[in-house]
């Protein structure tokens, strides 16, 4: 009998996850989705307007019991996963020293140690030309002060990405993190809500960080970095000192006495 054939997108309710999701039945042939966040009501809302299949599941993947209902859901429905998209993550913006614990600790837990869960559950599920997509940041390539936890925990899943993708070669399984730049989303109301960041020199789309994410799936590429001003500025902080890109920063966000 021939398993399900499914994709997998957290951080699906709104932002590129939410663009993904959108997208992505119409560039592949899917049974089902099944799309994650802690919104049902923005999950439902997306299923309605989806031609296709979708189990909208409002997990919390920072709590254990929401990896464990992963998991079980998995083992009892045994499907072939295609695609999985893990675009679930947030950040805070703010000086290392006045940041809530909790806004620390939830940076590592959701954008880490969540994201290491739910691909560790999927691949005993994912087969040979099945894909994982981890949302990473430009933000990964470089030190970020005052925003020094969340491009940490980017910078984990930029090279947990790309060492796993080695990995699972033989297998035929690829992993491919995303790195995009500024980016309209609901992220800044929670990220920024202090306005510690001030200087944006570009704002993209998240449909076109979704267009672009759905074209390196079909590339061989371990990372992907869309658009020409977060390519120009991958490329600066491979060739400066981390330590003059930091100061450039802080200077074009004011923030060089805070």
């Amino acid at each position: 009998m021939k398993k399900k054939q499914i994709a997998i997108i957290t951080g699906a309710s709104s932002g590129i996850g939410r663009r993904i999701a959108a997208g992505l039945p119409a560039r592949d042939c899917f049974d089902e989705l099944w799309v994650i966040a802690r919104s049902g009501d923005k999950l439902r809302a997306l299923r309605e307007e989806l031609n296709i299949p979708v189990r909208a599941l409002p997990f919390d993947l920072t709590k254990e019991e929401s990896i464990s209902a992963l998991r079980t859901l998995l083992k009892e429905e045994q499907p072939e996963i295609k695609v999985l998209v893990n675009a679930s993550g947030y950040g805070k913006f703010e000086r290392f020293d006045r940041i809530a614990e909790t806004d620390a600790a939830g940076m590592v837990d959701l954008n880490c140690r969540a994201l290491t869960l739910v691909m560790q559950a999927a691949l005993p599920y994912c087969a040979k030309g099945s894909i994982i997509v981890n949302i990473a940041s430009v933000a990964a390539f470089q030190p970020v002060p005052f925003g020094a936890e969340y491009a940490a925990t980017k910078a984990y899943v930029l090279a947990l990405s790309r060492a796993v993708n080695k990995e699972l070669r033989p297998r035929g399984i690829r992993v491919l993190a995303v790195c995009p730049y500024w980016t309209k989303t609901d992220f800044f109301d929670r990220a920024n809500g202090d306005n510690v960041i001030t200087h944006f020199d570009c704002m993209y789309d998240p449909a076109f960080i979704a267009e672009k994410t759905f074209r390196a799936m079909k590339k061989k590429k371990d990372y992907v970095v869309p658009g020409f001003v977060a390519k120009a500025t991958h490329a600066l902080t491979k060739l400066l000192p981390h330590s003059l890109v930091m100061r450039v920063f802080l200077a074009q966000q004011h923030l060089s006495n805070k």
